[in-house]
């Protein structure tokens, strides 16, 4: 995969994380975060039910032999009511690339993996500036709840096939998110 950020003209690689990324992958969500919470949060996740193989993406620098994530997105198993769905996140990019576009990188090709194993919805919690220009919007507007008590601006979801309108119900998250 190989996406390119308009705004800052930077080409970035993007790939299906492998076993040797996971330590990289978690001190790049460390230092994106600041904090155990999101890194535990993905350690978790990776031994939870919820996993989908191929949907942990990552971002790297074409420069960089290594191949180093500096950027990272990954979706989960979730159900919006009955149906099935995917909860994006933690996004993490690595403080020194912010704003390079490699966040995005790794978001589109995240949501790309997803439409292409026929899944059809996301749902988040994160920077209502921000995940609109992926196509997000805000869940409650389509009846999308949730059982704990977040900004409803943060709460939004995306239809990835316009074929399929988001449906509404309460969200079930995998096990490891504790919700």
């Amino acid at each position: 995969m190989r996406s390119t950020s308009s705004a800052h003209a930077r080409s970035w690689l993007t790939r299906t994380e492998t076993a040797a990324d996971v330590p990289a992958v978690r001190a790049l969500t460390l230092a994106a975060f600041g904090r155990l919470h999101e890194a535990d949060l993905l350690d978790g996740l990776r031994r939870d039910e919820a996993w989908i193989d191929g949907l942990s993406v990552v971002a790297t620098d074409p420069a960089d032999p290594a191949g180093t994530p500096v950027g990272h997105v990954v979706l989960t198993r979730a159900f919006i009511g009955d149906v099935p769905a995917l909860a994006m996140g933690p996004v993490s990019v690595d403080p020194d690339h912010q704003l390079s576009g490699a966040g995005s990188a790794a978001v589109r090709a995240g949501l790309d993996a997803a439409r292409s194993m026929g899944e059809r919805f996301v749902v988040l919690l994160g920077h209502p500036t921000y995940y609109p220009r992926f196509g997000f919007v805000r869940a409650s507007a389509h009846g999308i709840r949730l059982s704990i008590d977040e900004p409803d601006e943060a709460w939004m979801a995306l239809a990835l096939d316009d074929r399929h309108p988001l449906p509404s119900g309460l969200v079930r998250w995998a096990a490891a998110f504790g919700i």
